[in-house]
């Protein structure tokens, strides 16, 4: 490879939008689709002297010495993608982001946010789109090519970087200059995009409307049956008032939670809050600033939502909600807005008819099966009374309307008056759910034999599927029926809905009511049971392949696409009852596999639920999932600070492991179990079971847990000041880590040196060892990594006389460290104290305080670098 361009410079990433589904299509053509788009873009990419970094399947990372390179290659890819001849008549769309900046040349590759940044913004766009960020076209906007203009696209949040990027659109004459809002977060384009506009809902849209841009009003809640449109509603009114919320507009859809906890860390990651300020307290911080709307979607499950948007509220006095639910949440401030269905035609005039709100809606639904569908008098009185039939519900009223391919709505009538129960049930409200009920039975019915299996099974899943998802639950139900076909007959029966993920890939889902009907016919059809133990299998095998890799951000933005699935896999496993065996043990191995996931994705408080779930309920006989389960258990207490517990916990894994006779895992749970006994104060206890780790890891081979026991012994050697017994395991870790290229080892050794440089009164080589790898530290994106090194820093720093920035570093760790609930141990917040102690006495009290609150208020990665940039 060339030598790589520094300063100034532009990094361009690209791929195919919806890969999966076009390998689908094509087969074994898509090879050729393959070798053709990499011909195509690499011409381009060699036109404009771009530097080719990396290629991975259809993605293409590139760095171009000028904005005006990059600019010109995107533009002449896109040109020529148009032109190019696909096989199977297929359009290869490619999405392409670029930005401009000034990263890191580390090893021969570029490191730093200016490369995540890059990244995040192609991964924003759509198939033949280029967006760019706003240093790239300030660069090139003097200089773009004929027939190519500049769109403002706004300012978006990109998820993991903390401000938000103002982005820019190229048009290009002759191809697409239309695309939908671009997949951010935080702007009206994270509201849902619905396939077809909001019918027969003008007057309420407006009362709504009108009633949120009161600044009085901070909570509504619309309320009405299932099916009944009220997250149509909610997203309407949602577009209306973008422009009265200048920190966005955000849908936060919760039809999958069930705890406060995972209510909790749903929104936040609607808001892209990073780990560490998922749960409050932390997570108020990241809200409490924010003039924003939040549609809070399907909250009658959560038996505690109400407490949650009434703290919400309490911590952001600038927030709106709109709240979606079967029943109100009757708590102080909420304004009610029950949801009526469509509005019904008083008589069958044609007319009359069209007047309608359902009708009008029948008709729009009609037309997309059946584009020559028109109203006229020879069935207008037909469409109204089905409308009529159906109670004007929305849902009911798209479920029949998606038969008008085949029915003309004479036929579609004479099959709903005899297939449709129209009895009164009583009450208006349970008379609407059975109308509903009984719309979806109707639907159903009229499927075949094939399709119908297929429906039921694919009710299992919580918060959709993607299509590899799908196809392994759907191969034993189908035989040999092709999934995709059958998914676009229930697409065709309005009974299932295709998206995009973030990674523009289809995902597959589901109302809510008609997934409660598709679990009840797995039910009725005695399959629930083998069904949901594919699915747990399914995620159970999906989440031991990202296990493989838990520092690649891909990983981690996978398995959170899942979560809801993970979690109802875990409930029917180990939160259901009765509690069968098999079911427990499924849900005892899925624990363990996703364990990394609760600890550095923020979601500690979940994590010790299910791990306590699946250490409660698993057999008296030792395994070695137990022992997994209860390690991961202890390390979360112990961040949580129950050290009791923690102790405990890791005392238990330390004799399951003993009878399970496995010495790596016993050698991890020593380790484990020590490093609670040290948090808590035991430290005669820690050091015996640190021996006895480190001599157990190196019996058996283990280099994972033998560099926890050396990093373990390293503490301890430091808490005996003795310090050159300290640098021998430094050096040993240090051997471990790079034999096995383990980057983020490498950095927490680098890390600790810099502490014990300190410490032997080095202050300056700790500085300059900290300065060189402030951002690989910040890029692992590792919270408890980056809390140690910003502390590490901070005390580096004082010891030469720096102080208040050390303040700034200090008190911006410690409100990461409360936001991600990792509790201070004695021994480190005696440390603190002290370089507290001696910041005050250096600079004042006032001095210190003002620096420290300051730090607090800031992000951690931007005082890092600070930090950095003073030291050089």
């Amino acid at each position: 490879m060339s030598e790589l361009p520094t300063g100034t410079v532009s990094l361009l990433f690209s791929d195919i939008e919806g890969s999966t589904a076009l390998l689908k299509r094509l087969g074994s053509a898509y090879a050729d689709a393959l070798d053709g788009q990499r011909l195509v873009l690499r011409e381009a990419w060699v036109a404009q002297g771009g530097l080719e970094l990396g290629t991975e399947g259809d993605s293409f990372y590139v760095v171009f010495a000028t904005a005006e390179g990059a600019v010109k290659a995107a533009a002449q890819a896109q040109q020529n993608l148009a032109g190019f001849p696909w096989p199977g008549g297929e359009q290869v769309r490619v999405r392409i982001g670029i930005h401009t900046g000034t990263p890191t040349v580390h090893d021969g590759a570029y490191v730093g946010m200016d490369v995540h940044r890059a990244a995040r913004i192609a991964g924003v766009a759509h198939g033949g789109q280029v967006l760019l960020s706003r240093a790239t076209a300030g660069l090139a906007s003097d200089c773009l090519p004929h027939g190519v203009a500049l769109k403002n696209l706004g300012s978006h949040h990109l998820k993991d970087i903390a401000s938000p990027e103002h982005l820019y659109q190229l048009d290009i004459d002759g191809l697409q200059s239309e695309f939908p809002p671009v997949k951010s977060l935080g702007t009206s384009s994270s509201l849902p995009r619905p396939a077809t506009p909001l019918v027969g809902r003008r007057g309420e849209l407006a009362e709504l409307t009108a009633l949120l841009r009161d600044p009085e009003v901070r909570l509504v809640t619309l309320t009405g049956p299932g099916g009944s449109g009220k997250t149509r509603l909610a997203i309407g009114v949602a577009e209306q008032l973008v422009d009265r919320f200048p920190d966005g507009v955000y849908f936060v859809p919760l039809s999958a939670v069930t705890t406060s906890d995972v209510m909790w860390t749903t929104i936040a990651e609607a808001l892209d809050v990073p780990p560490e300020g998922r749960i409050p307290p932390g997570f108020f911080d990241h809200v409490a600033h924010r003039s924003a709307l939040f549609i809070l979607d399907n909250l009658e499950q959560i038996a505690d939502a109400d407490t949650v948007v009434v703290e919400l509220l309490d911590h952001a006095p600038q927030a709106v909600v709109i709240a979606t639910s079967r029943r109100p949440l009757d708590v102080p401030g909420e304004l009610q807005h029950a949801v009526p269905p469509l509005e019904l035609p008083n008589d069958a005039s044609p007319e009359e008819a069209e007047r309608s709100g359902a009708v009008q809606l029948f008709v729009q639904h009609s037309r997309a099966v059946k584009t020559s569908f028109a109203l006229s008098a020879a069935n207008a009185s037909d469409v109204a009374e089905i409308c009529r039939r159906l109670d004007g519900l929305p849902l009911a009223i798209e479920l029949a309307a998606a038969r008008s391919k085949l029915l003309s709505p004479a036929a579609l009538l004479a099959r709903l008056d005899t297939a449709l129960d129209l009895a009164s049930s009583g009450r208006q409200a349970l008379s609407r759910q059975k109308t509903l009920r009984d719309t979806i039975a109707w639907s159903y019915d009229l499927l075949n034999p094939t399709q119908q299996t297929f429906f039921r099974h694919i009710g299992v899943f919580s918060g959709g599927a993607d299509l590899d998802a799908i196809a392994a639950l759907g191969a034993d139900a189908v035989g040999e029926s092709d999934p995709l076909d059958l998914i676009g007959e229930l697409v065709d029966a309005s009974l299932i809905t295709i998206g995009e993920d973030d990674s523009g890939e289809p995902r597959i889902s589901m109302l809510e009511t008609i997934r409660t009907y598709a679990l009840d016919q797995l039910q009725d059809a005695a399959e629930l049971e083998n069904t949901r133990a594919s699915h747990v299998r399914h995620f159970l095998s999906l989440a031991r392949e990202l296990h493989e890799a838990p520092d690649a951000p891909e990983a981690r933005d996978r398995l959170e696409r899942e979560l809801d699935n993970v979690r109802e896999a875990l409930a029917w496993c180990l939160d259901s009852q009765p509690l069968v065996a098999d079911r427990v043990l499924l849900g005892q191995q899925l624990a363990a596999e996703v364990s990394w996931l609760w600890n550095r994705g923020g979601y500690h408080n979940e994590g010790r639920r299910w791990l306590t779930l699946a250490v409660e309920n698993a057999s008296d006989q030792p395994s070695d999932i137990l022992v997994r389960n209860l390690i991961w258990l202890s390390h979360l207490l112990t961040l949580n600070g129950q050290y009791e517990g923690a102790v405990a916990r890791g005392s238990e894994a330390v004799t399951s492991a003993r009878a399970w006779a496995d010495q790596a895992l016993l050698a991890d749970a020593l380790s484990t179990a020590s490093n609670a006994c040290t948090a808590l104060g035991d430290k005669a206890r820690a050091r015996a079971l640190l021996m006895e780790a480190a001599d157990t890891a190196r019996t058996a081979e283990d280099p994972a847990v033998l560099r926890q026991t050396l990093l373990l012994s390293f503490g301890n050697a430091v808490s005996d000041t003795d310090y050159q017994a300290a640098m021998r395991y430094l050096d040993e870790l240090a051997e471990l880590d790079v034999r096995d290229r383990n980057r983020v080892g490498q950095l927490t050794g680098i890390n600790n040196r810099a502490w014990l440089l300190t410490l032997m009164g080095e202050g300056e080589q700790a500085v300059k060892v900290a300065h060189e790898v402030t951002a690989d530290i910040i890029d692992t994106k590792y919270i408890e990594l980056i809390i140690a090194f910003a502390e590490t820093y901070g005390e580096a720093l004082i010891s030469i006389g720096q102080v208040p920035i050390a303040a700034r570093l200090l008190g911006s760790a410690a409100a990461m460290r409360e936001r991600v609930g990792i509790v201070v141990d004695p021994t480190a917040a005696a440390t603190l104290h002290q370089l507290a102690t001696r910041g005050k006495a250096a600079l004042s009290a006032e001095g210190w305080d003002s620096h420290y609150l300051t730090g607090r208020n800031l992000t951690l990665e931007d005082v890092l670098r600070k930090a950095q940039s003073t030291a050089q």
